[in-house]
C-alpha cells in the first residue's frame, strides 16, 4: 500500500481497483490484465521492432514515473507488465508488490531481490550495497533483448551458471537488429551500474525518439538525464561498435 500512496497515478501503471480491510488482512484488487508481456513474447519468439518499440517505450515510462518520485521497483520483468485492451498495444505495470519507497535521493539497497534472469551482476556480487535505480535499468535491458531476440541475454542449466554469466557481462547482440536498438541493449546491459542509462534517459535515446507515441502523462522526459549523456552514449556506440561486438560476442 505504501508505494502507491507515495505515487501519482500514470496510464502506464494498473490503478488500485478496491482495498478491503478484513481484522487480520487488507485485500487490495488491481485493474484486471487481459495478459502479459511474458506469455505473448513465448508465443511470438521475438517482435518486430516496429511493434517493441511501442511497448517498450510504455514499460519504460512506467519506470520513469516510479524513479522520479522516489520508488524502485526491484523486480522488473516481462510478466509484471500486462494488456488492458484486446489489442494488446497498451501496456500496465501490473503492480507494485515488490517495489521500495526512496527516504530522499539516495537509492542505495542492501538485498538481493528480483528474478534471476533479470538480476544485474552488482546484485549477485555486491558487497554492502548497490543502486537500486541502476538495478532497475539492468532489469529493463533484460526485457528489452528478449522481447528483440527472443530469448535471455544470459542463460544457464543451474543458477550458479546463469550468475557466472552475468557477472561476466558478456553477450550476443544479433546483427539483425538495428544500430539503434543494438545501442540501446547495450546502454542497458553495462555491467558497470553508473554507465547505464536513467529510465528517463531511455525515452531519449534515438531508438525510441525516432519513433515519437503518444506522450504519456506525468513524464519528464529529461529527468535529471537529458541529452548531454544520450548523445555521447550514441556516440561511443557507433565509434566503438567493433570493440562491443567482439567484447559481448
Amino acid at each position: 500500500m505504501v508505494p502507491y500512496a507515495a505515487l501519482p497515478s500514470h496510464p502506464s501503471i494498473a490503478q488500485l481497483a478496491e482495498v478491503i480491510v478484513g481484522d487480520q488482512n487488507v485485500y487490495v484488487f488491481f485493474e484486471p490484465g487481459k495478459d502479459n508481456m511474458h506469455d505473448l513474447v513465448r508465443r511470438r519468439k521475438r517482435l518486430p521492432e516496429s511493434e517493441a518499440i511501442a511497448l517498450f517505450r510504455q514499460m519504460a515510462e512506467a519506470v520513469a514515473h516510479c524513479h522520479q518520485h522516489g520508488i524502485v521497483l526491484r523486480d522488473i520483468k516481462l510478466r509484471k507488465f500486462v494488456f488492458a485492451d484486446r489489442e494488446r498495444s497498451k501496456l500496465l505495470l501490473e503492480n507494485l508488490e515488490d517495489a521500495q519507497v526512496l527516504l530522499g535521493t539516495d537509492d542505495a539497497l542492501t538485498d538481493k531481490h528480483g528474478c534471476p534472469a533479470y538480476v544485474g551482476p552488482e546484485i549477485i556480487s555486491f558487497k554492502g550495497s548497490y543502486s537500486g535505480k541502476a538495478a532497475d535499468i539492468w532489469s529493463l535491458g533484460v526485457a528489452l533483448y528478449t522481447l528483440l531476440v527472443g530469448c535471455y541475454p544470459f542463460q544457464g542449466t543451474k543458477p550458479i551458471s546463469l550468475f557466472g554469466k552475468i557477472c561476466r557481462g558478456r553477450f550476443t547482440v544479433p546483427g539483425d537488429l538495428s544500430p539503434k536498438a543494438q545501442c540501446l541493449i547495450r546502454c542497458l546491459l553495462r555491467k558497470d551500474p553508473a554507465e547505464r542509462l536513467t529510465a528517463s534517459g531511455i525515452l531519449l535515446h534515438p531508438w525510441l525518439a525516432s519513433n515519437p507515441g503518444p506522450k504519456a502523462l506525468g513524464v519528464s522526459p529529461l529527468g535529471g538525464q537529458g541529452l548531454d549523456q544520450v548523445v555521447p552514449e550514441m556516440r561511443s556506440c557507433r565509434k566503438n561498435s567493433d570493440k562491443l561486438r567482439g567484447e559481448n560476442s
